[in-house]
């Protein structure tokens, strides 16, 4: 029986790319809103009139953050947040085509992140059209302040970078022809 149109292909690890990816990549981006839109949630009622001392410079202090990042450009945030939903689609579509499970997982953190940021960009109350305020709470004293969200998209943009190459470079081998010692399609019977 010839092979479905739709059947799911194999990645040069042997793992099927389909729906797994599609599960693994909503996972992901599903729990990192979660998380960031709980504790965003948790630091608007808890911390409105107090801070919480953590650990050495840790501290949880409420930051209500209308400009980009790290709450910089203000002017800007309304551009800079049609470009963060730009990625966030460009991440979604590519992000399910990748075979390897180390950039997916990187891919869908980093959407995630966005994604969480982005709920706050839209429904928070602001400065006008996609100029709602992130909350940041995670304060390091020597840092700019920071969320769930942001965590999840440094850790998937340094993953990123460490896994760069390694599922192009396995995509690569496996449009490689396979070695046929120099035999034409027509002397293989194909």
């Amino acid at each position: 029986m010839p092979p479905c149109a739709c059947a799911a292909r194999v990645g040069a690890s042997g793992v099927r790319v389909g729906s797994r990816p599609r599960l693994l990549i909503a996972a992901i981006v599903g729990s990192v809103v979660a998380v960031d839109q709980v504790t965003k949630w948790w630091a608007v009622h808890a911390l409105d009139d107090r801070d919480i001392d953590l650990v050495g410079t840790l501290r949880l202090h409420l930051l209500m953050n209308k400009g980009s990042a790290f709450g910089f450009g203000s002017r800007f945030t309304p551009l800079i947040t049609l470009v963060a939903m730009a990625v966030v689609m460009l991440f979604l579509r590519t992000g399910t085509k990748l075979t390897e499970r180390w950039p997916r997982v990187a891919m869908a953190l980093v959407v995630g992140g966005a994604l969480g940021n982005l709920t706050d960009r839209l429904f928070r109350v602001g400065g006008g059209l996609l100029g709602g305020a992130v909350v940041d709470f995670l304060d390091l004293q020597w840092w700019p302040v920071f969320n769930v969200a942001d965590i999840a998209i440094s850790v998937g943009a340094i993953l990123l970078v460490v896994t760069a190459g390694s599922d192009a470079d396995r995509t690569a081998d496996t449009d490689r022809p396979a070695d046929n010692g120099g035999a034409t399609r027509e002397e293989l019977g194909r």
